[in-house]
């Protein structure tokens, strides 16, 4: 039972969907990905794929003045732009971000799942997004095989994000307080006790915005274990890293 957050779905941004796509499908070996119809509302593309029972997504613009276009523009190329969680009582989440003087971009409220966008200039380094989903092992995002079940799948999935922000002791308070929970001691890591993942808060490079650098999923090569010529991996414009787990 989902207890606290839970970091479900990532997502880049690229000017080539289909060739960052392409890439991740070549490296990790996973199966085709799920393009939503329904990110056209916000002038995108996608491709959704399953990496145990999180999901790794790439969008890219296709028409004018996107919210992604943007993005791309302010990071100089592909990189890292959403990072969706899942949460066991949205409710309470969208009174506290309220609370907190957060602004909410876009919402949905459907019969089995419901997000919460959240504007980046109040949570910095990426678009957050808190959700909700029914049965909580589901996740109507990634296509009819995820709505209202979970179909079999690979174990391991994405454990962790490191984030480029200009104040990174900042940027963890202010993620965790949005997620309702403490930051780590460190003051730039974010613990999600209950799953077992972690958000790792970094200074943003000279000459690039703030976005998401690294994807770490359990279930690929461990650097220095991994076989010869394989990973980490530098795709879309961020670093995918194995670990164990």
């Amino acid at each position: 039972m989902l207890t606290g957050p839970r970091l479900r779905q990532v997502a880049l941004v690229a000017r080539d969907c289909d060739r960052v796509a392409s890439e991740l499908r070549r490296a990790f070996g996973w199966a085709p990905p799920f393009h939503d119809p329904g990110v056209g509302e916000f002038g995108l593309t996608n491709a959704v794929f399953a990496a145990g029972d999180t999901f790794v997504e790439v969008v890219a613009p296709v028409q004018a003045g996107t919210t992604a276009g943007r993005y791309l523009e302010r990071r100089g190329g592909d990189g890292g732009y959403m990072a969706i969680f899942q949460v066991p009582d949205l409710v309470a989440a969208r009174r506290r971000v309220a609370a907190l003087g957060v602004r909410v971009v876009w919402t949905a409220d459907l019969p089995d799942i419901a997000g919460t966008h959240l504007h980046p200039g109040d949570v910095p380094g990426a678009i957050v997004s808190l959700d909700w989903a029914a049965p909580e092992q589901s996740w109507h995002w990634a296509g009819p095989a995820w709505t209202g079940q979970a179909p079999g799948h690979a174990p391991g999935g994405v454990t962790g994000l490191t984030i480029e922000v200009k104040d990174p002791a900042a940027a963890a308070q202010r993620w965790a307080a949005v997620l309702g929970i403490p930051a780590g001691r460190d003051g730039s890591t974010v613990h999600l006790e209950s799953s077992g993942q972690r958000l790792r808060f970094v200074p943003a490079r000279d000459g690039q915005g703030e976005g998401i650098t690294e994807v770490t999923i359990a279930g690929l090569p461990v650097k220095g274990q991994r076989e010869a010529g394989r990973g980490p991996w530098v795709i879309g414009g961020v670093r995918f890293a194995g670990e164990e787990g």
